[in-house]
């Protein structure tokens, strides 16, 4: 077995989500330039893509997966149902370099869940059993971690479900603190983290536990560490925007407008650089509200770069903003 990387860690540990269309190459760059959390993850992607989408899919599907060293440690996060596309693309994401695999058993999209995947493994804790010893066959050089909900449908099942995960010796498990048939429609309860810090002591394996799930920013994180007992936290929506989450030397309440701006300018040029060829321009606009706005006439210059249809319009925008300013 290689090195289990997340063991070499310091506690707490900040960990950024993976998040589709969001934390792609792009963004985790900006981010890790900005202030780099402890551990990355790919945006999630489909095991069952990478073995059979024709050769355009599988183009787009791999740029999911770019990477670069800045962004160390990075893990693979994979989604499929059939335990042998599983152990197949976890070898190439061993071969790829990345430093772990991750296993999404939480997606809550109805898509994913019609393949039997994502939070539709929470009813199917055999099938996620093989799909995770076919992760660590096809991957046995790097760690194995898994994110899911605390249930599918009733937060009682929490228990159960931890202990089929933590049966299996991975080396870090992510509790979302919702069930699926909560989506994000009520607060995240973090005293189910607590029961699974809980769960983990019991059975006394050496699996880390991370909280994820309305976490504003890293005070938040650590005060949530301290109430829960939890190893660390994953940062998901709280990114928008703001690739200044992770620096322990920026505060984002004073981060001023034309930093704002001049951020957003790089962000667009990393997306022109890594992703323009394969990624429809249109994944950017949903980073626009994000970033501008808290100040006089940011509405406005917003509704002006969702009507754009190139980076070089929104470029030319934000350039003269930054002149005016």
């Amino acid at each position: 077995m290689g090195i289990n990387f997340w063991e070499n860690l310091k506690k707490p540990l900040f960990v950024l989500a993976p998040m589709e269309d969001v934390t792609d190459v792009a963004f985790r760059t900006l981010i890790a330039q900005y202030g780099k959390p402890d551990v990355m993850f790919s945006e999630f992607t489909s095991a069952d893509g990478l073995l059979f989408a024709d050769e355009k899919g599988k183009k787009k599907l791999m740029r999911k997966l770019a990477f670069s060293d800045i962004e160390r440690p990075i893990v693979a996060q994979l989604f499929t149902s059939i335990p042998e596309h599983m152990e197949k693309a976890a070898s190439l994401v061993q071969e790829m370099g990345f430093d772990g695999l991750d296993i999404n058993m939480g997606c809550p999209d109805r898509a994913v869940e019609k393949q039997g995947c994502g939070a539709a493994l929470i009813k199917d804790p055999e099938k996620a059993r093989e799909i995770i010893r076919a992760g660590k066959r096809g991957a046995p050089s790097i760690p194995l971690s898994v994110k899911t909900r605390a249930g599918y449908s009733r937060d009682e099942e929490l228990d159960a479900w931890v202990r089929v995960l933590l049966g299996e010796n991975i080396a870090a498990l992510t509790i979302h603190a919702r069930t699926r048939k909560d989506m994000s429609k009520v607060p995240a309860r973090w005293e189910l983290v607590t029961r699974t810090v809980a769960i983990r002591d019991e059975m006394e394996v050496g699996t880390l536990i991370l909280g994820n799930g309305d976490v504003v920013d890293v005070a938040d994180a650590r005060k949530k560490v301290e109430d829960t007992g939890c190893d660390g936290v994953m940062f998901g929506r709280a990114i928008y925007g703001n690739p200044w989450l992770f620096s322990q030397s920026r505060d984002y309440e004073i981060v001023l407008p034309k930093e704002k701006i001049q951020a957003l300018i790089e962000h667009l040029e990393l997306f022109e650089k890594l992703l323009a060829d394969v990624t429809n321009y249109a994944v950017m606009k949903k980073h626009f509200k994000a970033y501008i706005h808290g100040w006089d006439g940011a509405k406005e210059l917003r509704i002006r770069l969702m009507e754009t249809t190139s980076t070089k319009e929104v470029k030319r925008l934000l350039r003269e903003e930054l002149a005016r300013s």
